[in-house]
């Protein structure tokens, strides 16, 4: 099995920066490819990144500019970079484990969600 905990989360002033991170235990030699959603009060889940292997990203047109994720696979963990935070951006960010080489370096694909972090920007 593999888990996954997230971390980073917090208030922050508008203008201002947060990374958030996801790392991933388990039954895992490193993570192929990642997303990560977020939730806001009253609204529907989102995807805001992707990352995946040959570190290929994609993002929402939303957070294009000011959001980078990115991974290292030495420690098992994705970053969600997020510089420029408005308030609009404030939510519970999940990240969710897609596809990992396995320990025999087999490539499995997976449904895995972290915990969530709540990102709040206030002034």
């Amino acid at each position: 099995q593999v888990q996954l905990v997230e971390s980073g989360g917090g208030l922050v002033q508008p203008g201002g920066s947060l990374r958030l991170s996801c790392v991933a235990s388990g039954k895992l030699f490193l993570i192929d490819a990642m997303d990560w959603y977020r939730q806001a009060p009253g609204k529907q889940r989102e995807l805001v990144a992707t990352i995946t292997s040959g570190r290929n990203t994609n993002y929402a047109a939303s957070v294009k500019g000011r959001f980078t994720i990115s991974k290292d696979n030495a420690k098992k963990t994705v970053y969600l970079q997020m510089n420029s935070l408005s308030p609009e951006d404030t939510a519970v960010y999940y990240c969710n484990l897609k596809r990992i080489l396995d320990e025999l370096l087999l490539t499995k694909p997976l449904e895995v969600w972290g915990q969530g972090t709540l990102v709040t920007v206030s002034s």
